[in-house]
């Protein structure tokens, strides 16, 4: 398994002093990805690339709101795109995050992750804070922004060792893009970051 900033899962194994805070719905949403992202590894080469995506595809669809995140990520010009461009936009940016989803998760060699016992409230979301446990390997902290969106929690933001938020990082990468040469350009991006990790 290697774990990048833009492709960081949350927490699978959780400790006994914060096994009550699964309660809460959105510590339950990062549970069940969680628990996605383990079978994942688990099948690991042997299911190959496509067999990957396709045991963590649906998870992602349940715990990430796609369509807000990539919105967010794109930034204010959003509201000038086109909604066909706008449609296609989510569309590559849900393919190239199961893709590398699938691509980092693709073994296990003892990992595990743990929840931490508070569940945080920041204005109507949520943040919930994880831990990556590698026993062969140092501890990487994750925080997940939750959303309230369709009467469930969703994850809307990613925050690697708690401060490299993955929106932003993103915003970044996809600005100069935008720049040069509109909705169709980031839409092959996206599509070639899918393509890169083997989607």
């Amino acid at each position: 398994m290697r774990v990048i900033p833009v492709a960081i899962a949350a927490a699978l194994t959780v400790s006994s002093a914060s096994f009550a805070q699964i309660a809460d719905p959105a510590a339950a949403t990062v549970q069940s990805l969680d628990d996605a992202l383990i079978a994942t590894m688990k099948a690991g080469a042997a299911a190959g690339m496509k067999g990957r995506e396709a045991r963590i595809g649906p998870a992602i669809d349940r715990a990430f709101d796609l369509p807000l995140m990539t919105r967010l990520a794109v930034g204010p010009s959003w509201n000038t795109i086109a909604a066909a461009d706008q449609q296609a936009l989510v569309a590559a940016f849900r393919r190239m995050t199961v893709a590398q989803y699938a691509d980092n998760f693709d073994d296990f060699s003892g990992q595990s992750f743990a929840i931490a016992p508070n569940v945080e409230t920041r204005g109507g979301d949520k943040l919930v804070r994880t831990t990556l446990k590698d026993p062969k390997g140092s501890d990487v902290a994750i925080a997940y922004r939750l959303r309230a969106s369709g009467g469930t929690w969703k994850i809307i933001d990613v925050f690697y060792k708690n401060s490299i938020s993955q929106i932003a990082t993103r915003r970044s990468d996809f600005a100069s893009v935008l720049q040069k040469g509109g909705a169709k350009a980031l839409i092959a991006h996206l599509n070639a970051l899918a393509a890169k990790a083997g989607g």
